[in-house]
């Protein structure tokens, strides 16, 4: 495996009731990326792997979108709140995994069209084609669906974002960059 930082939580999950992987992944939809409220950490792809042992002990393994996100611990903190509420889990143990890296191809089609909702373009599914092609692809503007946008500056808001401007119907959007 590759570089990890962990936190756990302890408490008295409730008796009745045995949790298992399913409903742990289901719980996570519930638990939104706190830069963007409309998506949730597994349409994000960001969850990697959910163990839960027989006496309620939950491991978690988020792969986190960068490296230095500043919203990892309030990710750490959501993800165990929430597990902490399902019956039968007595301790959540959340782990950032590095290996797999994540990658913006991980991000679910419901995931895309929550991004769009929310006024984001969606990166492109890379799948190891070089990132000089993929910047050179046209991007449809989440508002009206035209192609006729431009990049006004690399570098958005969040380290994984662009700045885009519509030509047609003239609103700034910001790109998930392909990663």
């Amino acid at each position: 495996m590759g570089n990890r930082t962990s936190d756990t939580a302890a408490g008295k999950g409730a008796t009745a009731g045995a949790a298992t992987p399913e409903t742990l992944w289901a719980a996570l939809r519930d638990v939104v990326d706190p830069e963007i409220p409309t998506v949730s950490v597994v349409e994000m792809g960001m969850v990697n792997r959910v163990d839960v042992d027989a006496d309620g002990q939950v491991a978690v393994e988020i792969l986190p979108t960068f490296s230095g996100c500043p919203a990892l611990d309030v990710i750490k903190g959501n993800v165990r709140d929430r597990l902490m509420r399902e019956p039968g889990v007595d301790a959540v143990t959340v782990n950032f995994v590095f290996d797999p890296i994540w990658s913006s191809d991980r991000i679910t089609p419901e995931g895309q069209d929550k991004l769009r909702g929310f006024g984001i373009a969606p990166a492109p599914i890379s799948r190891g084609r070089p990132l000089k092609v993929l910047q050179g692809q046209p991007v449809a503007c989440p508002f009206c669906g035209s192609g006729r946008t431009v990049m006004d500056n690399l570098f958005g808001p969040t380290p994984c974002r662009s700045i885009y401007r519509c030509l047609d119907c003239r609103n700034p959007f910001e790109r998930f960059k392909a990663l």
